[in-house]
């Protein structure tokens, strides 16, 4: 005899097909958990453990003090020749914002002078910001760009907030990727306040190199993709041809 599943999965599995069916849509409060007590008639403990289920799965998320939120689909933000970060998200039909966390100037690291092509100690600008949609971070991103080449770039990044709106102050029309390392790693405190997420929850880090048209480096950048929240895509474009 096949045994009964328990009360959670049952509230789970009625709230998922709600979501599913649109009477919760993205960005709506959940009741409260003594509201969905009250209606499926268990305790507390056993809705916290099926709300918990969907945050694992990435369809609803706690915010203290505020309550859970139903999120919304992954968003699916290619990364080709040419990624950028508004255009990926105005195509996606969701809204770009980004809050910038801190913007200076100091000496490069080893990684960082590797991958731009510069010596160890060198002057770079490093801004690190989160990027959002709809309101919601979906990554924390460092970027490193070297301070001798562009002296007033970390003027025109904080004036513009955009990294493409930058480098076209500073003559860098158009730019391209030159390579991306994908790998995954867990939040740390930090990152998970920053993100809004809890502590130990899956991230995508990205490293990324973006070059000239005449291939040399411009951008050294790091960005942490929460992973329920985004799907990165791997477009084979592969990079334009370089114009020498």
């Amino acid at each position: 005899m096949t045994k009964p599943a328990p009360l959670w999965q049952n509230i789970r599995d009625t709230l998922y097909s709600e979501i599913a069916q649109g009477a919760w849509r993205a960005g709506a409060r959940l009741p409260t958990e003594a509201a969905l007590a009250q209606r499926f008639d268990v305790n507390r403990h056993t809705v916290r453990r099926a709300l918990q289920s969907l945050a694992d799965e990435g369809l609803v998320q706690a915010r203290r003090g505020a309550g859970v939120f139903v999120l919304p689909a992954p968003l699916r933000y290619p990364i080709g020749a040419r990624t950028r970060f508004r255009q990926n998200l105005l195509s996606a039909g969701r809204s770009p914002s980004r809050r910038l966390l801190h913007l200076a100037r100091q000496a490069a690291s080893a990684p960082e002078a590797q991958a731009l092509g510069i010596a160890r100690g060198a002057p770079v600008h490093i801004m690190e910001a989160i990027s959002m949609a709809d309101d919601l971070p979906i990554s924390l991103a460092r970027s490193c760009f070297c301070a001798t080449r562009f002296p007033d770039l970390d003027t025109a990044l904080r004036a513009t907030g955009s990294v493409t709106a930058a480098l076209a102050q500073m003559g860098i029309s158009d730019y391209l990727r030159k390579s991306t390392r994908l790998t995954a790693q867990t939040a740390d405190p930090v990152q998970a306040r920053h993100l809004q997420i809890s502590s130990g929850d899956m991230l995508i880090l990205s490293e990324a190199i973006n070059v000239d048209i005449s291939g040399l480096p411009i951008e050294f950048g790091r960005s942490y993709f929460v992973g329920s929240r985004v799907e990165l895509v791997l477009e084979s474009d592969g990079p334009a041809p370089f114009v020498t």
